[in-house]
């Protein structure tokens, strides 16, 4: 909790207060811009912090604290990026002063600008440790990581040297292993926290703070101060942690005398694997202490907010349902600006937990990790294309090997142009044909006229005379069957024969037929392979043949693999050398020649490095005194 007065406390509990929020902004050019309340848009600003996740408690978390609000401004959104946004909190007392509460330091990610007003989105310098970590090997206390961590990311340390010496762990050297999993400098801190049994935050002054889980309340939330709450009906506590040793593959587990608790997953921590087993036992040993005080009921609840409150700060709640006897402690909040406060805490139920075995937890932390059960893959392309026909084609080999018996799975797939062979089809076709037939027939019919004449100048007499007369004809359908044969060609179909063969032997019990017509197909081939023999070399060739056509495979068109737990790294090659050669068919008859062929092979082993030795010795003198004696 941020140390305020005793006066901020009761004005804070009253049932009405008088506040007001202030902020600055600080461009990285180093102007400076005041905002006051009525510069904030009402009910935009919010501050959200979290110290575990959404199930758990949890160990060495390194969670960013957000921040949003939106003002009335018309700075420069391009001159924000990067940006200091500090948040202070005024509150009346008594005596009619202001008490002035810092509310964090955030640099912004985000701005938008909009008609008349300005949404900036900011988080706290944690993101600063989301740096390149490249300390592969490295030794050292705590304080040597945390200082190393703090000086590469400017951030400044809140605990002093001899705080965190005088932790349990604190003052054990650690050691970080070349193949680990470390990847910022904000892992490290991680691994760090865990070690110290506490978890890492950025408090109110910007620096980066460790804090642990308590046992001693620092404040009663009463029901008058709540809005609404839920509380759980169990009490998370922890009697037992488990951390996976890489070097014997095993995890182990520390636990309490009486252990009927939940048990905390260190998982793999890279610091926790180099020393004895007596120092990890100790390590351990502290971690769970300090764990022990975890003795919590989850709750969420809405308050009508005290800002002085933290991650981590322990309360007891009074009133209404809560049992006033039992702890509780903030996992996360929200805080509003001029509204509610929104506190939670997270827990698993060890009731639950129970369910599982000692066995269960003792495998858990490799369960989680890869390293423990690392499946491994070896991949095929296809360097050069590939015509299927009649004849057999090998067109995926691969060789892989295991380092256990254990069972692999294959996956492939090939990618086929097919051309279908054209085929004749003959079929008949029959039917009715309507035939018109004309049908004999007569009609006519005369008429007499008048003659119409006129005299010419000779005497004679011309006319002529008008007749009419017609003939009509009618026809018949008639309905004839036929039949006639037809003959066209076709496109057909191609079947693909898959067979497949593991050290030379082939399989018989799996063999996949696909039939296509002309085009683009994909082969979807799969097959389990158990029971490996290991440090083994082992071969598995997928071949291809068609019938009704051909199809052709372009470079590339195959890809496929082998994959399963305890696969080695790499194949050993057993000293084969496999040679093939493809020729066409010939005919066996009278008249056969014979060829000689003849070949030499040697084999040598090539020196890459001569090798010699040489020295050389000076010239040595002997001599020596007398030394007289007597006989007798």
């Amino acid at each position: 909790m941020y140390p305020v007065s005793e006066a901020f406390l009761r004005a804070v509990q009253e049932n009405t207060r008088r506040y007001y929020w202030t902020g600055r902004i600080t461009t990285k050019g180093g102007a400076v811009y005041l905002f006051g309340y009525e510069d904030i848009v009402k009910g935009s600003g919010y501050i959200f912090a979290q110290c575990c996740g959404s199930a758990e408690i949890e160990l060495g978390t390194v969670y960013a604290a957000e921040m949003g609000v939106t003002l009335f401004s018309q700075v420069d959104r391009y001159t924000l990026d990067g940006a200091k946004v500090e948040l202070f909190y005024h509150l009346r007392v008594e005596g009619g002063g202001f008490e002035e509460v810092p509310m964090g330091i955030f640099e912004v990610s985000e701005a938008n600008r909009r008609l008349h007003c300005l949404e900036l989105k900011a988080y706290d310098y944690m993101l600063r440790f989301e740096k390149s970590f490249n300390g592969f090997e490295s030794v050292g206390n705590a304080w040597a990581f945390l200082e190393l961590c703090c000086k590469a990311c400017g951030v400044e340390i809140e605990n002093t040297q001899g705080e965190i010496e005088g932790m349990p762990n604190g003052r054990e050297l650690l050691s970080i292993y070349p193949e680990n999993d470390i990847g910022t400098y904000r892992d490290v801190l991680f691994f760090v926290g865990q070690v110290l049994g506490g978890f890492f935050c950025i408090n109110r002054r910007g620096r980066l703070e460790l804090r642990k889980y308590g046992a001693e309340p620092v404040l009663e939330v009463q029901g008058r101060h709540r809005f609404s709450s839920s509380f759980s009906d169990f009490i998370t506590r922890y009697t037992a942690v488990s951390s996976t040793n890489l070097r014997t593959q095993t995890a182990e587990y520390y636990g309490l005398e009486v252990d009927d608790g939940l048990t905390m997953n260190l998982g793999v921590n890279p610091l926790l694997q180099f020393g004895l087993e007596e120092t990890r036992r100790q390590l351990c040993g502290n971690i769970l202490a300090d764990l022990a005080a975890v003795n919590y009921v989850p709750f969420d609840s809405s308050t009508i907010g005290n800002p002085a409150l933290d991650l981590g700060d322990v309360l007891t709640f009074t009133g209404g349902q809560a049992d006033g006897e039992q702890m509780t402690c903030i996992t996360s909040f929200q805080c509003r600006i001029g509204g509610r406060q929104s506190l939670k805490c997270v827990g698993k139920n060890p009731r639950l937990a129970q369910a599982k075995s000692k066995n269960d937890k003792n495998i858990s932390g490799l369960l989680n990790q890869i390293e423990a059960g690392k499946v491994g893959i070896h991949t095929f392309t296809n360097a050069s294309a590939y015509v299927v026909a009649e004849d057999r084609v090998r067109v995926i080999s691969i060789e892989f090997a295991a380092k256990e018996e254990t069972h692999v799975q294959f996956f492939g797939q090939v990618v086929l142009d097919v051309r279908a062979a054209q085929v004749e089809r003959r079929a008949c076709a029959s039917g009715s044909v309507v035939v018109p037939v004309p049908v004999a027939g007569a009609g006519g019919g005369t008429g007499g006229g008048v003659a119409v004449g006129a005299v010419s100048g000779d005497g004679e007499e011309a006319g002529s005379a008008g007749d009419d007369g017609g003939t009509g004809e009618s026809t018949e359908n008639v309905t004839v069957e036929v039949e006639l044969p037809v003959i066209w060609t076709e496109d057909g179909q191609a079947a693909v024969f898959v067979t497949y063969e593991l050290n030379d032997s082939e399989i018989l019990a799996h063999r996949p037929v696909e039939t296509w017509g002309s085009g683009r197909h994909i082969l979807s081939l799969y097959y389990p392979i158990d029971g490996l023999v290991p440090n083994i070399t082992n071969t598995f060739n997928v071949y291809l043949r068609m019938e009704g056509g051909t199809g052709k495979i372009e470079t590339g068109g195959c890809i496929a693999s082998i994959s399963g737990q305890g696969m080695a790294a790499a194949a050993a090659w057993d000293g084969t050398v496999t040679v093939e050669e493809p020729m066409r068919r010939f005919a066996l008859g009278g008249g056969l020649g014979m060829k000689v062929f003849a070949g030499d092979m040697g084999i040598e082993t090539m020196e890459l490095v001569q090798r010699s030795y040489g020295d050389s010795m000076g010239k040595v003198l002997i001599g020596a005194f007398g030394k007289p004696f007597e006989i007798g």
